[in-house]
């Protein structure tokens, strides 16, 4: 009789001990940050989050980490790995809050709406790490474009909105007030666009430079930008609006004198409510003229002096 009591003690204290170590690893694996890594959902009309607790805090070991969970296959059958087994980050480089991740060449071979989930899903993984405040995609050491050739440009965690739906494609009406030159190229003319449709993933900043780019849609207003002019990215900063485009912007097809170039994109862009200034960049670049008279390094403000009496509607 004791010596059954005994083992059955022996066995209660092995168990008792066994538990409180399952309970300790358990515990010891919960230990760290939790962060969410996002995955696109398989019938491809949103992402889904999924909770991962990491203890690493070097940035770099940390993104190894959260590209590795990106590309590794899930556990759950509602949702896909962003990172397709084709698919694979080659470099990537982290400066003054910009990573830029280089993708290999199969990447090009996403499209439509997936293209834009898998973005969202990165950009959406990866701002959450230290010191990584906006994204910029390449392939292969190019910038990544759209399907109409524009460079897709700096990202952030809200630039992929999302609606009550939880879709990330989607569209929404805006009405924009924008300035184009008069006939003669020395004076502004404005533009009132009613209900415009666009895609909500971008946002209203570059929504304004890309119908810039187009040109006007009524009569009296004539373009003030060269329509090969790509746009790189477009972002806002303290009321700063800071637009970066290519070299195509410094060659004038139309007579357009130079003010009316630059305060055609500032005087539109500062109708929108959270820009009061506007800066232009080259390739990234500020230390630079425009057509030798008017110097990049500036930021420029609202002028009503180049504006034409009348409005063009």
């Amino acid at each position: 009789m004791k010596r059954t009591r005994l083992w059955f003690l022996c066995f209660t204290l092995i168990m008792a001990l066994c538990l409180c170590t399952a309970c300790a690893g358990r515990n010891a694996k919960q230990e760290g940050i939790a962060y969410r890594i996002y995955y696109v959902s398989n019938d491809e009309t949103k992402i889904i989050e999924r909770e991962y607790v990491s203890g690493t805090t070097d940035t770099e070991a940390l993104l190894s980490e959260m590209l590795e969970q990106l590309a590794s296959i899930p556990d759950k059958m509602e949702y896909e790995t962003p990172l397709a087994a084709e698919i694979s980050v080659i470099g990537h480089t982290l400066d003054s809050g910009l990573l830029t991740l280089d993708f290999d060449e199969n990447y090009r071979k996403l499209y439509g709406i997936r293209e834009i989930l898998v973005r969202a899903s990165i950009v959406r993984t990866v701002t959450q790490l230290p010191g990584v405040e906006r994204v910029a995609f390449t392939v292969k050491g190019e910038q990544l474009t759209d399907k109409t050739g524009a460079a897709v440009g700096v990202m952030a965690a809200d630039t992929f909105i999302e609606n009550a739906g939880n879709e990330i494609n989607a569209y929404e009406k805006v009405n924009l007030r924008l300035y184009f030159a008069n006939e003669t190229g020395d004076r502004l003319v404005e533009e009132n666009r009613r209900n415009v449709v666009y895609n909500s993933n971008i946002s209203l900043e570059k929504l304004v430079v890309e119908k810039l780019v187009e040109g006007p849609t009524v009569e009296g207003a004539y373009p003030t930008i060269n329509p090969a002019t790509k746009i790189i990215s477009v972002t806002v900063q303290d009321g700063t609006c800071y637009v970066n485009l290519n070299d195509d912007f410094l060659n004038q097809p139309y007579n357009v004198v130079s003010d009316v170039t630059i305060y055609s994109i500032t005087n539109s862009l500062v109708e929108l409510s959270n820009v009061n200034r506007v800066q232009i960049s080259i390739n990234g670049e500020t230390n630079l003229s425009y057509r030798e008279n008017m110097s990049l390094n500036t930021v420029f403000e609202r002028n009503l002096d180049i504006m034409e009496s009348g409005t063009t509607q």
